[in-house]
């Protein structure tokens, strides 16, 4: 696989804030990510007594879906989530937005930290909406099958 999809996949990834998680039995659900590049992992916020919290306890397989048309991005990654206890990290990742979900803010007893470790990401990086558009007429008009951007898979 190309240098240049994983370099675009982690620059692209770290501006993008949301996707879909989904563990074990956890329902995907829309998380905002944290990414640390050099360590292959995705860090999230969530409430202790979830079912992804309670995922994370077990070391679950996970699946984060990213979809982002702003950074062209779109991908499937998979990984296996822990919650981890590192008052440390999340003082680094806190953050208006994660306050805004508990009652206490930061002192919240009921904050719990996952981490994704990736094993794998199925990714899609486009031109963006003109780019596409581009390359759909230029199809029409060649009989050449559109060039709507790079797609390929990573291991980490």
């Amino acid at each position: 696989m190309s240098t240049s999809l994983a370099k675009e996949f982690w620059d692209r990834l770290d501006d993008t804030r949301t996707g879909m998680l989904a563990a074990d039995t956890a329902r995907a659900i829309p998380m905002s990510h944290y990414v640390d590049s050099d360590a292959k992992v995705l860090w999230f916020i969530t409430a202790n007594g979830t079912e992804l919290a309670k995922s994370a306890q077990t070391g679950a397989s996970a699946e984060y879906i990213v979809t982002s048309n702003d950074e062209h991005l779109y991908a499937r990654i998979d990984g296996r989530i822990q919650a981890v206890k590192d008052e440390e990290k999340l003082d680094e990742l806190w953050s208006a937005v994660a306050s805004a979900w508990f009652k206490d803010g930061r002192k919240d007893d009921d904050i719990q930290l996952v981490r994704m470790d990736l094993t794998e990401a199925e990714v899609w990086t486009t031109g963006g909406s003109i780019s596409f558009l581009y390359e759909i007429g230029k199809a029409n008009m060649t009989d050449q099958k559109p060039d709507l951007g790079e797609h390929g898979t990573l291991r980490f």
